[in-house]
């Protein structure tokens, strides 16, 4: 069995996700590649995440797709905000359900004990499809009737029982707003899949970062289970394994390009699933880095790639600038190609005349 070296892993994972060439691909066809894009923070994860992959992409693009109904925001890998578009939504919600379901019950089962979830489901839905509410709103309506229940723990019980898209102007570059809600089939007009397959979720998932175990395969979208499926469709697969021995698949047709191919410069977005998707996250984190880029509570920072791998941090700020912070003195080569990076983002961000921040190495 062929064995990958992490080093040619990564050039497999850039190439896939558009990190080695930017492609022209429509942003809503790249959205649909990557199985989405991570948008818990706003506005920026999502746009910038797409700028650092695609040619000639604008703010613009992404808000009409968003005010169109084309993409929606919604709960889905890890229980977290994703960027999808629509069609993705009917089929990924269902699928991640059990992962919806596994945080009602850790986080929330002990103040929802006794409670009658499916009501409360069904009085949650028709809230939302009336309006679109905040869940603090939401919480508030549904502790109505039930005075001895935590508001908080109602609304966020409705958050993992229905598929509550947030609603623009929520996310949108430059404008944003309250994260209200009503249900993705309120929303786009269509119901959810009613019998979406996994097997297309495991080769998605292959299509975008493989090659992967099942253990990566996991750690994306938050789903147990799912290392039967994979094996059940290894015959339809390659197999190889990594440095350590651990068995991985891949799709007979997708980019390996050979460890040596040269890898850009990229500034990748904060919170891209590009780091979050692996168990093994080496073939382009450096473990010595993980603690830099991703903190305790949750935040993971842009990223500064070089020769494929995670060399720095970067931040787009409120004060028209572009600061990156790298973690190892750059060549000359790749510090000219940081600060062009950061100009494309000021660029994209309409802050052209905007300054460009390298902090020296201490």
């Amino acid at each position: 069995m062929t064995v990958l070296s992490t080093r040619a892993l990564g050039r497999a994972l850039l190439a896939r996700q558009h990190l080695l060439a930017r492609t022209d691909l429509e942003p809503a066809a790249l959205v649909h590649h990557l199985g989405g894009l991570q948008a818990q923070a706003v506005p920026q994860p999502p746009y910038l995440g797409l700028l650092a992959r695609l040619d000639g992409f604008t703010p613009e693009q992404l808000t009409t797709l968003i005010e169109q109904r084309a993409v929606v925001r919604i709960a889905l890998q890890r229980g977290t905000i994703h960027l999808v578009t629509a069609e993705d939504c009917r089929t990924l919600r269902p699928l991640l359900q059990p992962v919806l379901d596994q945080a009602l019950r850790t986080t929330f089962g002990k103040r929802l004990a006794g409670l009658d979830l499916t009501a409360l489901a069904a009085e949650a839905r028709a809230l939302v499809e009336e309006e679109a509410r905040t869940f603090q709103q939401l919480g508030a309506l549904l502790a109505a009737g039930r005075p001895d229940r935590d508001p908080a723990a109602l609304a966020q019980a409705a958050r993992c029982l229905l598929p509550l898209v947030q609603v623009p102007p929520r996310g949108l570059w430059g404008r944003s707003g309250p994260a209200a809600h009503t249900t993705a089939e309120a929303w786009l007009g269509r119901p959810m899949d009613p019998s979406p397959s996994p097997d297309d979720l495991v080769l998605r998932y292959l299509a975008a970062f493989g090659p992967a175990g099942a253990a990566d395969l996991k750690k994306w979208c938050g789903r147990t289970g799912l290392g039967p499926v994979l094996r059940r469709l290894a015959p339809r697969l390659l197999t190889f394994r990594d440095e350590r021995g651990r068995p991985l698949y891949d799709l007979p047709e997708a980019p390996r390009p050979g460890s040596d191919v040269p890898a850009p410069v990229r500034l990748v977005a904060p919170f891209d699933n590009l780091l979050l998707s692996h168990a093994d996250r080496s073939r382009v984190l450096p473990e010595e880095y993980k603690g830099r880029v991703m903190s305790q509570n949750g935040i993971v920072l842009g990223t500064l790639l070089v020769d494929g791998l995670v060399a720095g941090t970067w931040r787009l700020t409120g004060e028209r600038e572009v600061t990156v912070q790298p973690f190892v003195p750059l060549a000359r080569a790749d510090r000219e190609a940081a600060e062009a990076e950061a100009r494309r983002v000021l660029a994209f961000a309409g802050e052209g005349g905007g300054a460009v921040r390298i902090e020296e190495v201490a």
